[in-house]
Parts: structure tokens; sequence; C-alpha cells
């Protein structure tokens, strides 16, 4: 009975697999919104009834692509970290936005899906939360490691945060803890530069306009870590 039960759940994670690549491949050409749970079926050649099985209704199949998107991501940023050396906090945060960066060049539909236009009718479950800050963490880890080691030195270019934000740094402190609000706001300012520039680039908003992208993007980055005060 073990043995059957292990065979039909790698039939079932087969055929899962199976479904969200050619979810992925939709995305593609149909985008987020197009997304059909009858055409997967059609491609794969089973009825449109069969499918719901593996994914009760169009959410589900999107959340699960989701949240592979997020973990995919996740995965090639915490690979760049850990290559770096430990103190290296400005070469650990360059390596970590290049990550981003390439990851979405090389898959701008799954980008598109999570940092794109929001899909009608679509809300994303609690499920996605933790894959979605696995990449976030990182950023907060270096941050705090950094000011942990008495090596985060933020220029003073920017006024002191409203203290009608103090509340909002609670809630991204917990990503880095014992960094002070100056610095998180800061870092908050890096994230959404990081991810602007990404988008810009995948959504074609550079195009006839920037042509050395990498060494803009590089540039780019490495004074957003001077803005948190990371040692350059």
């Amino acid at each position: 009975m073990n043995a059957s039960r292990t065979a039909r759940e790698r039939v079932r994670a087969e055929l899962i697999r199976e479904i969200t690549d050619i979810a992925r491949r939709q995305l593609a050409t149909e985008g987020a919104g197009g997304l059909s749970l009858r055409a997967v079926a059609r491609e794969m050649g089973m009825v449109s009834s069969a499918i719901y099985r593996y994914f009760p209704s169009r959410d589900d199949l999107l959340t699960a692509l989701i949240i592979d998107g997020y973990n995919a991501l996740g995965e090639a940023v915490e690979q760049a970290d850990a290559a770096c050396p430990t103190d290296d906090f400005a070469g650990r945060w360059l390596a970590v936005c290049r990550a981003v960066r390439e990851w979405a060049l090389a898959h701008p539909h799954e980008y598109a899906l999570l940092y794109g236009s929001p899909v009608p009718g679509y809300a994303a479950p609690q499920d996605t939360v933790g894959p979605a800050v696995r990449d976030t963490a990182v950023y907060g880890r270096i941050i705090a490691e950094a000011h942990q080691a008495g090596k985060l030195t933020p220029p003073p270019v920017c006024p002191p945060p409203p203290a009608v934000l103090a509340q909002d740094a609670d809630v991204v402190r917990a990503l880095m803890p014992g960094v002070p609000d100056d610095v998180v706001t800061r870092a908050i300012i890096a994230w959404t530069g990081l991810f602007g520039m990404v988008s810009f680039e995948v959504f074609g908003q550079f195009n006839n306009t920037i042509t050395h992208r990498a060494e803009l993007f590089d540039h780019n980055m490495t004074c957003l870590a001077r803005l948190i005060g990371l040692p350059g």
C-alpha cells in the first residue's frame, strides 16, 4: 500500500509540474488574465473536469505559479548572497541586486506576474507571503549585519523620516532587527529603486534610450548602497 501511494504521489507531482509548465507558457502568450484551466487541459489531452482534481480553480493555479515564482527568485537571491564573503556588505548587496535583474530578464512573464499589473478579480492568499519575502529577507539581513558590525554609515543627505512613519518602520524592521528608522526608510527607497530599475528594463521603458543597461544598473545599485550606508 505504501509503494502504491508513493507511485500515485509521484504521478500527481509530475502532472502538477506539467500543468504549471503549460500555464507558464500561457502567461507568455495570453497574460495572467487569460490563464485558462480548460486551455491547459486541452493542451495536455485531458478532459477539463480532470484538471480540477489538481487545481480547483484558475486562482489556485495562479497562486501556485506565484509561489513558484517567488521561490525561484528567492532562491536566486539567496544563492547570490551565499557566494559572497559575509563581511563584504556592499558586494553582497550588488550581487543580490544583479540576481534579481538576471532572474527577471530570464523569466519576464513570471516577473510580470509577480510585479506587474494585478490580475483582475484575483486576491493573493496568505500562502504567498512567506515565498514573497524570501528575497527581501536577504536584503534586510545584509543591512542588519552591516549595522551590527558597525559598518553602516549612512551619509547625511536625507532629512529624518516623519514621526508618522515610525509604525511602518517597525513592521519593516522585522526583516532587519536593530536598524534605526532612518536606515529602514532608506532601505525602502533602495528596494523600490531596485525593482523600479528592473521593471523599466523588463517592460521596455529603456528601449531607444538606454543602451548600456547593465552598467547603468550596477551604477544605480551602488548609489543606493551608499544611500543606505553600506561601505564601498
